[in-house]
């Protein structure tokens, strides 16, 4: 795609927008869960609007949202159609910043990240689809330079404990020294059909993901003077946490390798392994078991269309069932002949944790100080210390257990 009709767009330009923040997909589970979190935590002064494609949908959540709290001021309202391109353009220059929770973002992700590069507005959606973050990146990421927009993905479970856990534990190793981390995520949670459907959709496109994964390396290049790698693990039992490790392929050590690269303070040798973590072997082979069903099924379209039809995409938890669940990661690194160990823990990950971290990654980049930094970056890479603040206040525990 050319980027030659890109115009950078100015500050003043940005700050004229009659929006700080357009939620996209506010009518929807999570969506309705961020709006939730925006109209109580948006600073004074603050502007922001909702964003779907029915009004009467739209509508009725900004009467409940005046309900609730009747002294804030109600969010704008924005009719936007993924189908439409005309109005995501007009809602991208409507807004400095833009949060998506329509997914599954391989099938209807792009038009949105288009508009927003386009436009120089800063964007932020829920994806762990690596697939359609290479693919983003390959087509959209100059344009992005060019126009000034910040493009960032994976804001909420899928990759903020990992990338700013690993941020964090950066910070309490020896500088520039080779470090190995390796990550082990456990969660008691109901993750959203949503997730499950994006899921089956990476599972059934596994050659194409790979081929645009390569394509990206080739433009990206390698990092001058570093060395960053992937540890691909092995399901193995870990002395340090006593607890058995099975490799995870999500989009969570991706994230974080890119920011590694992109973050000098890693050190000039930095590797990561990224893996689940369960308490016995017989849980290890039934999760890879059940993991590798899926794969297969998703291969084959009748099987794949009747996995689909068990899980509704909009379904989510009851409250009751959020507030009892929980998730933890732990980061263990080896550095300079020390070896130190830290956590990120929260509460549910995939709705009530998940809406306050997009959230607060679209407070930060409209509201904080930030690096002068533009196209597809890590939220790492783009909000560093201004967003671990955030989370940390927003409920995430960062913790250091052993040094």
């Amino acid at each position: 795609m050319s980027e030659s009709s890109t115009q950078p767009v100015s500050a003043s330009e940005k700050a004229a927008r009659p929006f700080d923040i357009v939620l996209y997909g506010a009518t929807g589970f999570t969506g309705g869960l961020v709006a939730d979190y925006l109209l109580r935590n948006l600073p004074e002064g603050g502007s922001w609007a909702v964003a779907g494609r029915n009004r009467t949908k739209l509508d009725a959540l900004v009467a409940r949202l005046a309900a609730e709290m009747p002294d804030v001021p109600a969010p704008g309202v924005v009719v936007a159609d993924t189908e439409d391109p005309g109005s995501l353009a007009d809602m991208a220059r409507a807004a400095r910043v833009v949060i998506t929770t329509v997914g599954p973002y391989l099938e209807y992700g792009e038009p949105l990240v288009a508009a927003c590069a386009e436009a120089g507005t800063d964007y932020v959606d829920l994806t762990g689809e690596p697939e359609f973050a290479d693919r983003m990146y390959l087509e959209y990421h100059d344009k992005a330079v060019a126009s000034g927009a910040r493009i960032i993905h994976a804001c909420g479970f899928d990759s903020i404990p990992h990338d700013m856990g690993v941020f964090y534990t950066m910070k309490q190793v020896p500088e520039g020294v080779p470090v190995a981390v390796y990550g082990a995520v456990h969660a008691d949670a109901q993750f959203s059909g949503g997730t499950f459907h994006s899921a089956i959709g990476q599972f059934a496109r596994l050659r194409q993901a790979a081929r645009t994964a390569k394509a990206r390396r080739t433009k990206e290049g390698r990092v001058e003077g570093r060395r960053i790698k992937s540890v691909t693990g092995k399901p193995h039992h870990d002395s340090v946490l006593g607890r058995w490790l099975v490799p995870l392929p999500t989009i969570d050590p991706q994230i974080v390798l890119r920011s590694a690269a992109a973050l000098e303070s890693y050190g000039p040798d930095f590797s990561y392994a990224h893996y689940a973590s369960v308490k016995s072997p017989l849980t290890a082979t039934a999760g890879m078991a059940g993991v590798g069903a899926l794969a297969v099924g998703a291969q084959i379209g009748p099987i794949r269309s009747q996995l689909l039809k068990r899980i509704d995409r909009g379904a989510g938890p009851s409250e009751s069932r959020r507030a009892r669940s929980s998730f933890d990661v732990t980061f263990v690194a080896l550095a300079g002949g020390r070896r130190v160990v830290t956590r990120v823990c929260g509460g549910d990950p995939g709705y009530t944790e998940t809406s306050m971290m997009i959230a607060e990654s679209a407070l930060c980049l409209a509201f904080d100080e930030l690096p002068a930094l533009a196209g597809q970056l890590t939220t790492a890479q783009a909000m560093g210390d201004a967003l671990l603040e955030r989370v940390e206040r927003g409920g995430l525990t960062f913790e250091v257990l052993s040094t």
